[in-house]
């Protein structure tokens, strides 16, 4: 069996990928890629091996790699840096002779500077292109804006408010859940015939914000009232909130993007992966918000 690396293994999508990987493939097979070995004592104990290693440290990327076959490549969540750390793992990869890497990067329609989330989508691009150009196998697998955003969208209050505020329109987004994505990934991982592919990871159904109120509404017996403002006025009311600049902005770049129906596109790709019916958003939510 290949041997199998997984990158931000001690964040939630790396960390749900590898206990996929455990029912499909023996520990000795999974290793994990993490900064301080010290705080990852709950990775050891499920006997995979631990890799002391840092997207900003080339030779340390180098050094964990070696004899890898497949590197799971979860993309960095430090934005401002993340060119750079992409750069360092893919040249490391070669370097190292990872013999296929699978990256995770994003559905989109918009690829130029007119994007909402330019700033933000720059670097799955340039990292989509390194790939293709560095002569290693790889599959890009373009997630879908995951489920699990839906309540940091919506914030912590919104059952004491009973408002939705997000200045979303009636986009649609094809939402698909972190778990749907990181099994996929494990499926992946423990198969062939991916190499040098590109799969759009998505659900098979579409849903607005309105609809999202219309499910919560009816999971807690809470009317919730979902408000679309204009960009301007969203920017203004968060930031007489306190919340962080880059938060606010953040949010209402996706906001837009949503609006703009850039990930409203649909298909069975999961279904196709996993044998099942992904898990729908209004599941989701009754797992969140029906307690």
């Amino acid at each position: 069996m290949s041997t199998i690396l997984v990158t931000g293994a001690t964040g939630s999508l790396g960390g749900t990928t590898v206990d996929f990987l455990l029912k499909r493939t023996d520990a000795p097979n999974i290793l994990v890629l993490v900064r301080d070995a010290a705080k990852a004592a709950d990775l050891k104990s499920k006997g995979v091996t631990l890799l002391e290693g840092d997207y900003n440290d080339y030779a340390s990327l180098v050094k964990a790699f070696k004899g890898i076959d497949k590197l799971y490549f979860v993309s960095s969540s430090d934005i401002e840096n993340r060119n750079s750390q992409h750069k360092n793992v893919v040249d490391a990869a070669k370097e190292a002779g990872v013999k296929h890497v699978l990256y995770t990067s994003f559905v989109r329609k918009n690829e130029t500077e007119t994007s909402p989330i330019a700033s933000i989508a720059e670097s799955h691009l340039k990292t989509e292109q390194w790939l293709e150009a560095s002569g290693v196998n790889y599959t890009i697998l373009k997630h879908t804006i995951y489920t699990d955003m839906i309540p940091v969208f919506l914030g912590d209050k919104l059952l004491e408010t009973g408002i939705a505020y997000l200045p979303a329109g009636n986009g649609k987004v094809a939402f698909a859940s972190r778990n749907d994505m990181a099994e996929v990934a494990s499926v992946l991982l423990t198969t062939g015939g991916h190499e040098n592919k590109v799969y759009d990871i998505t659900n098979e159904t579409a849903v607005t914000f309105q609809d999202i109120t219309n499910v919560i509404t009816k999971i807690t017996s809470k009317e919730i009232t979902y408000v679309s403002p204009s960009s301007e006025e969203y920017i203004d009311t968060l930031t007489k909130a306190g919340v962080p600049a880059g938060y606010i902005h953040m949010f209402a770049g996706f906001a837009e993007a949503f609006k703009q129906n850039e990930f409203d596109a649909v298909n069975n790709k999961i279904e196709t992966i996993l044998g099942r019916k992904p898990e729908t958003v209004a599941e989701y939510l009754k797992g969140v918000y029906g307690n």
